[in-house]
């Protein structure tokens, strides 16, 4: 029997095996609180503009490291490996902007929604993306870049 996968070689679980799967799961969950239990949700002004304001951080932070991963000709996927190690652009602050913006996107709509017992969604949805994407790429990177990725490592913090 042949193991199904598509053109990029991922099987059907690494398709939907992605970040954006789990933020937008994250995001319902937290739309859904509100929904559900909107007497225990409490928007207060500025901390819901602020959320807003974290959010749309969030993702330009995104785009711009998809658009710097692009620019480089490399793959975004995290089941793949990129063809190049890139430490320009966001990658100068951070290895991992694009994870940070998942982040920035939950917390800014955690915030702007006002739904405070959800903030613990928020450790966990980090936890899910060190465990299940940074620590694989990490360890694929270290193996096909070597001494180069060490270098970055040691310069670059993970999130901030």
């Amino acid at each position: 029997m042949t193991k199904w996968t598509d053109a990029s070689g991922l099987s059907p679980r690494q398709l939907l095996d992605v970040p954006p799967v789990w933020l937008f799961g994250a995001l319902a969950l937290v739309w859904l609180y509100v929904r559900m239990l909107p007497e225990w949700s409490y928007r207060i002004g500025v901390l819901a503009w602020l959320g807003a304001l974290l959010a749309l951080a969030g993702a330009v932070l995104l785009f711009w490291s998809i658009a710097v991963f692009r620019t480089h000709q490399t793959s975004v996927v995290p089941h793949q490996m990129p063809a190049r190690l890139i430490t320009s652009g966001p990658f100068a602050r951070s290895r991992n902007p694009i994870y940070l913006g998942d982040v920035m996107i939950l917390t800014g709509a955690v915030l702007w929604w006002g739904a405070w017992p959800a903030l613990v969604l928020i450790p966990t949805f980090v936890w899910i993306l060190t465990r299940r994407f940074i620590a694989p790429e990490e360890a694929r990177m270290k193996e096909n870049f070597g001494p180069e990725f060490d270098d970055f490592r040691r310069k670059t913090p993970r999130w901030l």
